[in-house]
């Protein structure tokens, strides 16, 4: 088995890394972090489906979606929140869901601070992500904006991966997992 994946996407050729996540399974390494030429094509592709009505903010967890979420909330004309991975100092009465991640190992959590659960109530929002596999840690993260009062309209991602996910989601394409 070759030691990269090539994905062809919006146009660009991005050679990933596959990295091995458990004993019997390889993913290919999509991080967008600090890619301006894939982040922009994307958020530009990605904006395109999205609705032009009915969205009031854009949410995604920490931390690789951010860069995403940014451009397609400025091409949207919309602000967004971003879920944290942990409570911060600053934060006021933060809410807390557990998340499970086929790439990390154990439970991690998920966040808002108060300040934007109150930004969040009875708002109609889209949650954006890089990669969507399992659905967990979107499921987790709709839980959570569930108890905070707002309602998901739109789940969105650059890419899904074959890890089993099954509900509505929009995304550019699909990215294999590698079974050994």
């Amino acid at each position: 088995m070759s030691d990269v994946y090539e994905l062809h996407l919006c146009g660009l050729v991005r050679s990933l890394p596959k990295v091995r996540v458990a004993p019997d399974l390889s993913i290919a390494s999509f991080v967008m972090l600090g890619d301006t030429e894939l982040i922009e094509a994307c958020a530009e592709a990605l904006a395109e489906r999205f609705p032009r009505q009915g969205l009031d903010l854009l949410v995604c967890p920490e931390a690789k979606g951010i860069p995403l979420t940014h451009a397609v909330a400025r091409r949207l004309g919309l602000n967004y929140v971003v879920a944290r991975k942990s409570v911060k100092s600053y934060m006021e009465n933060p809410q807390v869901e557990e998340v499970r991640s086929i790439t990390t190992a154990g439970v991690q959590t998920v966040v808002l601070d108060g300040v934007d659960a109150r930004k969040l109530c009875g708002k109609k929002v889209a949650v954006v992500d890089d990669v969507v596999s399992t659905g967990g840690s979107l499921l987790s993260l709709e839980k959570l904006l569930e108890r905070v009062g707002c309602r998901v309209v739109l789940r969105a991602a650059v890419l899904l991966e074959e890890g089993g996910f099954d509900g509505d989601l929009v995304y550019l394409d699909r990215l294999p997992l590698f079974r050994d």
